[in-house]
């Protein structure tokens, strides 16, 4: 976003909630006013979505963001300063490399639990389970009842079989370079 603010959340989150091709049930989000703000739950509402918020002075409530932002965004976007009013152009690169990317190509494990001979539940990680969200969606009994109604597997299929998960990647890797470049020229001619 260019400005925290929740007149500057609302595009976003519309936009974000787009993006996926599934139902979104629920949204969880940190406790700062930017998010949790009458504006942001009036639109939850009206989509039917639940909305719960992490608790004051409670950090394992955002570990899987905070896990996802190691792996992935800082992986993708490293840690430097961005500017602000590049925002748009980090969220066009979302939109149209990163989010498809991770989704569609990047595989990821899944956990499988086990239980021990001791009745304990421990989740492992096997490599014969490294798959993409996409596969992960496709193995679910009736995957088509999580999709939104415009939305079908044969067209998500298309768009995973446009190209192949290298192809995809060397075309990412030459839209985050060209995206550097935007930010680097930005903040040299703002300087």
């Amino acid at each position: 976003m260019e400005r925290i603010s929740e007149a500057y959340l609302v595009p976003v989150l519309e936009s974000m909630l787009v993006q996926f091709p599934f139902i979104i049930r629920g949204f969880h989000s940190d406790n700062g006013s930017e998010y949790v703000n009458k504006i942001a739950a009036d639109l939850l509402n009206k989509l039917l979505i639940r909305f719960t918020k992490s608790r004051p002075r409670h950090t394992n409530d955002n570990s899987l963001v905070k896990t996802k932002n190691g792996s992935v965004v800082h992986k993708q976007l490293g840690y430097a300063y961005i500017p602000q009013a590049c925002a748009e152009l980090i969220n066009g690169y979302n939109r149209d490399f990163l989010n498809p990317y991770v989704n569609f190509h990047r595989s990821c494990f899944f956990p499988v639990m086990v239980m021990d001979h001791k009745g304990k539940v421990k989740k492992t990680y096997p490599y014969q389970e490294v798959i993409t969200p996409y596969e992960k969606l496709r193995l679910l009994s009736e995957a088509e009842n999580y999709l939104h109604p415009h939305i079908t597997l044969e067209r998500l299929e298309a768009v995973v079989n446009q190209m192949s998960d290298n192809q995809f990647a060397e075309r990412m890797v030459k839209a985050r370079s060209n995206l550097f470049q935007q930010i680097s020229r930005f903040t040299n001619w703002v300087v």
